[in-house]
């Protein structure tokens, strides 16, 4: 499976982004996306998911900002931002996940989100 995430930018705070994963490869065997991030210092932090039944997930951290959605015809899934504040300043990156018991199997090259005050 091959990940493209995209739409990251420069945005002030309180404004919006939406990011896009567009995958291939292998499709039939993802059985959830997620989007994560990785400011500078910090680990890699778990930001939202969907599977294949369509139920959603989402960090407390961006509940309620965020959101993700999916397009099965376009073989895609978003993560629209809103309310961005400067520290969710970091690379955002998709990952799919082949069994909803272990970690990502594969995962997209990133994009930066930086948020300015």
């Amino acid at each position: 499976v091959q990940l493209q995430a995209s739409g990251g930018g420069l945005v002030q705070s309180g404004g919006s982004l939406s990011l896009s994963c567009t995958y291939s490869g292998s499709i039939f065997s993802i059985n959830a996306v997620e989007w994560y991030r990785q400011a500078p210092g910090k680990q890699r932090e778990f930001l939202a998911g969907i599977i294949n039944g369509g139920q959603t997930n989402y960090a407390d951290s961006v509940k309620g900002r965020f959101t993700i959605s999916r397009d099965n015809a376009k073989n895609s899934v978003y993560l629209q931002m809103n309310s961005l504040k400067p520290e969710d300043t970091a690379v955002y990156y998709c990952a799919v996940r082949v069994r909803l018991w272990r970690p990502p199997d594969y995962w997209g090259q990133g994009t930066q989100v930086t948020v300015s005050s």
